[in-house]
């Protein structure tokens, strides 16, 4: 039985199966869904929130805001495109860095950085990537998609030659 259905017993009434089946609402084996007025339960009346606010009560939580589809995007966009700052993080950058240095080196010889070489290494890349995405975005708009895919970035890489667009 599960405690949803459970209900109290005053203290003089039996606790027997039949009396608490009357409780409940639910019809008898041989009644086949017909209740009589007596058989239900009585309704509770729902407790209404006072109109006035008294000092001392907490307030009332706000709903959380909700906004159309594609508003977030372009709230996002604009503020992009209002900042100067990096977007990647520095340190994982920087370790990337570091770690493809260490491929082109020979083994065993150590390679100390500069901050500004990998400032100035992470300032170039985001670059390049913004430029990609533009490109790409316009690939995606120019096949009547707002979407961008993997085709797109191949097809703008490719429309952008050898040097990527840079020279």
């Amino acid at each position: 039985m599960s405690t949803k259905h459970r209900m109290r017993l005053d203290p003089g009434e039996a606790s027997t199966p039949g009396s608490a089946a009357k409780k409940r609402g639910r019809p008898s084996g041989s009644g086949a869904g017909k209740t009589t007025p007596g058989t239900m339960a009585p309704k509770r009346a729902k407790k209404r929130a006072s109109a006035g606010v008294e000092p001392g009560d907490p307030l009332p939580l706000r709903k959380k805001r909700r906004y159309k589809p594609g508003t977030k995007a372009l709230l996002e966009i604009r503020k992009y495109q209002k900042s100067t700052d990096l977007l990647m993080l520095k340190l994982p950058f920087s370790r990337l860095v570091r770690e493809i240095a260490l491929t082109l080196r020979p083994q065993g010889l150590g390679m100390r950085w500069q901050s500004q070489a990998i400032q100035a290494l992470q300032e170039a890349s985001e670059a390049f990537l913004v430029h990609l995405f533009e490109d790409t975005n316009l690939c995606a708009i120019h096949a009547k998609r707002v979407t961008i895919m993997q085709k797109d970035i191949q097809l703008a890489r490719r429309i952008r030659g050898a040097w990527g667009g840079l020279g």
